[in-house]
């Protein structure tokens, strides 16, 4: 199991601060005066430029009016900065565990995609996305439900931005013909996929069943790919059932790369994967 990166954890650790501190109406100044740091430590620390001291963590967190169990977890994870093992911390409650990857995902300028199951979450529909959670877990609640389907929402807003990411999937046939939540629950879904794959910074293409073998059948990934200034935090994301997964090594990189661009030359190109889609609704 590959280490998680020092520079994703120090983001992360970086944005859970700076939520901090807006949720208090506070600025950089305010902080860095009332924590007794330096000129500029806030700001560097924020955007995840420099190691992040446990003690700093808890100067700021006790500036911003936070104390456990927040504090606690966000110490541990500056202390465990060097370790494996973070990315199941907040598994048991996914919008917790999964915010990590929701802010990356925003700040992502192209998003690869493999899924083998189901639609991606930018692209499910309301109806698709409850019967995917009910499946999961039989004895969600309504609100769980409810919270569950507009998270998937907040993240497809992003499609909607003035200069959106370029999402490029690639999905196994079986995604397409799994009927999921009844006849009309998947033709809505389909009708929603082959609409959004005509969008001119969305490719779709569906991996079909005759290629046989392929290199993606061991995994679905995500793999993100971010601004210049960021590009050297190009991502996977892994997700299971206790929670994510992150690879960063170059060599993790190069892989993953070498595997999406395989997927796609084996998929049916974005025009032929529109006609399919089609003739399914």
């Amino acid at each position: 199991m590959a280490e998680v990166g020092q520079t994703l954890r120090r983001r992360k650790l970086g944005k859970e601060l700076r939520r901090a501190r807006e949720s208090a109406g506070l600025s950089q100044r305010d902080v860095t005066k009332e924590a007794r740091l330096q000129p500029g430590t806030i700001s560097k620390i924020e955007n995840g430029r420099q190691a992040i001291l446990p003690r700093n963590v808890k100067l700021i967190l006790q500036a911003c009016g936070v104390g456990a169990p927040t504090m606690d977890t966000l110490i541990r994870l500056a202390e465990e900065s060097d370790d494996v093992g973070w990315w199941i911390a907040f598994s048991d409650t996914i919008p917790d565990w999964f915010a990590t990857y929701v802010d990356l995902e925003s700040d992502a300028d192209q998003i690869w995609t493999y899924t083998s199951e189901l639609i991606d979450g930018l692209l499910q529909t309301p109806e698709y996305a409850e019967a995917v959670a009910r499946a999961a877990y039989p004895n969600i609640t309504d609100d769980e439900l409810r919270r569950s389907v507009e998270l998937r929402t907040a993240r497809q807003s992003q499609l909607d931005r003035e200069n959106p990411a370029e999402l490029h999937i690639v999905m196994s046939e079986a995604v397409i013909r799994w009927p999921v939540g009844g006849p009309e629950t998947m033709r809505s879904q389909l009708l929603h996929v082959a609409t959004m794959a005509r969008r001119p910074k969305i490719n779709i293409q569906v991996l079909p069943f005759s290629v046989g073998a392929h290199p993606g059948m061991k995994c679905p990934f995500t793999l993100l790919r971010f601004p210049e200034g960021f590009d050297d935090m190009d991502c996977v994301y892994l997700e299971n059932e206790n929670g994510e997964l992150w690879q960063e090594r170059p060599g993790d990189i190069t892989r993953y790369t070498e595997v999406f661009h395989r997927l796609r030359s084996l998929a049916l190109s974005r025009e032929d994967t529109i006609t399919l889609l089609d003739s399914l609704v």
